[in-house]
């Protein structure tokens, strides 16, 4: 376990995720007002604390209460999405991987196929074809159409994975095909699984957004980061220099994806034997330098 050094990088994204769903959850009870209330007039500017903190927007709701429900919505949109996408790329992959031949032809072609179709036009689509855009649906909608990367991942790691000893092992001893892929081949993949779930997670958050700035966002009264965006445009907040209005939900959005794509990089770290012996050879060699040639041990 010693080996297992977490980066800076790893704690400062770690911070950042953790102040963005502190915001999510007590958010709301902090701030204590209806997201769409109306509590002031056109684009007020922020004023004291409380609901003016941030001003109002476009209908003369409180910009800081619709920014800590977006935070939420965006949120939860991104982890059900991402649940989904990595758990479909994961079976898909697991199977194609570990079962080879003519099934894993036809998982990987119809992967393949997934991958050549741009998926955020497979998305617009389905947001258009459905009639309640509620957040689960546009969950699932963004989940099922951004598995085919993840499954093409792990099938490349569970075909390395299928060779080894222990999995001839597990076949001799009678173990049935499920239970060698949740016990044998899984355990060795769970590092790239969480990795590639985070990036899902970011994923989908950028592209609820995408579609929430198409006008194709939750319906319903839902806020969104994404939606906030949409109406600060449409309304003209950057032109009349309303900045109030989209500088706070950009900020937002940019904070959770990059806190997103920084975790993710820093676990590679984490979970990457050669990464972790590099860093060690560089603060072993800047340890070195540091101390004067006098006064180093013979």
């Amino acid at each position: 376990m010693r080996a297992v050094n977490f980066t800076p990088r790893f704690w400062f994204a770690s911070v950042l995720i953790g102040i963005t769903v502190l915001i999510a959850l007590f958010g709301p009870a902090v701030v204590q007002t209806d997201p769409n209330a109306v509590i002031g007039g056109l684009y007020d500017p922020p004023q004291g604390f409380g609901p003016f903190l941030l001003g109002t927007d476009n209908e003369g709701q409180s910009v800081i209460a619709n920014l800590v429900y977006g935070t939420r919505t965006s949120l939860i949109v991104g982890l059900i999405a991402g649940s989904i996408a990595t758990a479909i790329g994961l079976v898909i992959g697991l199977i194609a991987g570990y079962r080879g031949g003519l099934l894993d032809d036809i998982l990987m072609g119809a992967t393949n196929i997934a991958l050549a179709i741009p998926s955020i036009v497979v998305v617009i689509l389905l947001s258009i074809a459905l009639n309640n855009r509620s957040i689960l649906t546009l969950a699932v909608v963004i989940g099922v159409t951004g598995w085919p990367w993840t499954a093409r991942a792990v099938r490349a790691q569970a075909t390395s994975v299928r060779t080894r000893e222990h999995i001839d092992v597990a076949r001799l001893s009678g173990a049935r095909f499920w239970s060698i892929l949740g016990w044998d081949v899984l355990p060795y993949l769970l590092s790239y699984v969480v990795m590639a779930f985070v990036l899902q997670v970011s994923g989908a958050i950028l592209a609820e957004s995408a579609l929430s700035l198409l006008g194709l966002g939750p319906a319903g009264g839902t806020v969104s980061l994404g939606l906030m965006l949409y109406w600060a445009l449409t309304w003209g907040s950057i032109r009349n220099g309303y900045w109030f209005a989209f500088i706070p939900p950009t900020v937002m959005l940019s904070i959770v994806a990059f806190s997103l794509l920084l975790l993710q990089s820093s676990l590679d770290e984490v979970f990457n034997p050669r990464l972790r012996r590099g860093r060690a050879r560089k603060i072993k060699k800047a340890v070195a330098d540091a101390v004067p040639a006098e006064g180093r041990p013979k």
